[in-house]
């Protein structure tokens, strides 16, 4: 690594060379320099670490640069050619009309007029109110005085209750738009007129959550069935502790899920990967190895971890590596998502000849050679571990250049994730695991809703009338 023009990684490499070297020092003060140049090289290690070269967020970059990564374009900034926009239409069917005379004292005199139609114009505008029905039984009396009342309907359980609105719309503002509480409670009461109580609030989506039981059911068996799934795991907080939210899902499907565990105990309980067969697509978390399925890699933590050894380490044939899958990207899309196989021999051919200069000359295995006494593992660099993983898993890193339906990154697990991540930030935390379940649950059919081209509104009105979308039940 490199601290403005100090190549820091060849001065420790000096100091810790003159310390072996020196046989006039104590064995205290040997020990403490190794200690000391020990956190420098730690504190090097996270100074140097960012966004670009790291799993780190982007939000964590000190004075970072926005914008994205990718290449520009020469196109032009805006709607491109053949794109379909989105304009305000006038409506057939106004909601209300209202009509504008002239002023007969403005037109000349002594000059006959017919009305021959009108010219109209549209104001598109929104009205926010409490819509209270009132529901009458019918009472009737016989002669002998007994009285006879109509049945109300079966959804109709008290004096007074709120409506498939109020809860759907209570609910999409608190899981979908993940405001809080409190905020809830202020539009009702300002906007409707309606003061809900936080309790009221909690028992929508206690009671979506309770709907939602057979979907889960069914969403987890869809993609135990399915042929992709990417899975992804990061941490959250429950009443000041960290727990792990797992994730499952595919463009069709998402599953969420919070456990105290981040390792196959959890993925055990929950039940998607152990009985799944397909290609299952991560970051190399290696209690996922554990199954027994096809796995494929990541590349774009292939992609941060090669640019960080390139930056920091100086070592070529992590660009190499960066630019040749890049490369095989590029020709993988190019060639409708799987490629022939004599490109993918030659692909294959040069992916190997990278990592075996690298192996033979910059980035060779450690000296198995120690000091005695020392037990354990020797000591790896990031770059040997990752050229390691490359040489080691070479054919889940390429997987996605045989088989047309594995991207080349886990972008959708880590995209399903994004929202949750939003949450943390707005909230903090959960106060329950009751509270992560229930945002689980209802995150995750929102979520495939929305993959499946059905709004959040309309499904929550969906479900709280009793039903779930047409697209749940097809095969």
């Amino acid at each position: 690594m490199k601290v403005k023009e100090v190549n820091a990684n060849k001065a420790i490499e000096e100091v810790e060379r003159l310390l072996g070297e020196e046989k006039n020092l104590s064995p205290a003060l040997k020990s403490a320099i190794k200690l000391l140049i020990t956190l420098v090289s730690l504190l090097l290690g996270r100074f140097q670490i960012n966004s670009k070269n790291s799993g780190k967020p982007p939000s964590s970059d000190p004075n970072r640069k926005r914008g994205s990564t990718r290449t520009k374009s020469n196109k032009k900034p805006g709607g491109q050619n053949g794109h379909v926009g989105t304009k305000l239409k006038k409506t057939s069917k106004p909601d209300l009309v209202k009509e504008v005379k002239i002023d007969r004292r403005t037109l000349p005199k002594n000059i006959g007029y017919k009305k021959v139609g009108y010219e109209a114009r549209q104001i598109f505008d929104i009205e926010i109110t409490r819509v209270v029905t009132e529901y009458r039984a019918e009472i009737l009396e016989d002669e002998n005085g007994k009285r006879y009342i109509a049945e109300f309907p079966s959804k109709i359980k008290s004096d007074v209750q709120y409506g498939v609105g109020v809860k759907s719309n209570a609910t999409y503002m608190s899981q979908y738009q993940l405001l809080p509480y409190l905020r809830i409670k202020e539009q009702f009461t300002d906007q409707m007129h309606l003061p809900l109580s936080t309790g009221s609030l909690f028992n929508f989506n206690k009671e979506a959550y309770d709907r939602l039981e057979q979907f889960e059911t069914i969403a987890k068996q869809k993609l135990t069935d399915s042929v992709l799934v990417h899975a992804d795991e990061t941490g959250i907080n429950v009443d000041k502790k960290r727990v792990w939210l797992h994730s499952a899902s595919n463009d069709k499907w998402t599953n969420y899920f919070p456990h105290s565990k981040r390792g196959s105990e959890a993925m055990d309980d929950i039940g998607i990967i152990p009985n799944f067969g397909g290609i299952l697509c991560h970051d190399h978390w290696k209690p996922y190895y554990k199954y027994d399925c096809d796995h494929s890699l990541c590349n774009a933590h292939h992609l941060r971890e090669l640019t960080y050894i390139e930056e920091q380490e100086n070592q070529k044939w992590a660009k190499d590596m960066r630019e040749l899958l890049l490369e095989i990207n590029s020709a993988v899309e190019a060639a409708g998502g799987k490629l022939a196989s004599d490109k993918d021999e030659y692909y294959r051919a040069k992916y190997r000849n990278v990592l075996k200069k690298a192996d033979e000359t910059e980035c060779p295995p450690p000296d198995k050679n120690r000091e005695k006494g020392k037990r354990g593992r020797i000591k790896k660099s990031k770059a040997r571990n990752l050229l390691e993983r490359l040489l080691n898993f070479e054919k889940d890193t390429l997987r996605f250049m045989e088989v047309e339906r594995v991207p080349f990154t886990n972008n959708q697990g880590e995209n399903d994730l994004r929202m949750i991540k939003v949450q943390q930030k707005i909230s903090g935390c959960f106060r329950s695991m009751e509270g992560a379940y229930i945002f689980c649950r209802i995150r995750g059919y929102l979520s495939t809703c929305l993959k499946n081209d059905v709004g959040a509104t309309e499904a929550l009105r969906l479900l709280f009338n009793g039903k779930l979308p047409d697209f749940v039940y097809e095969s």
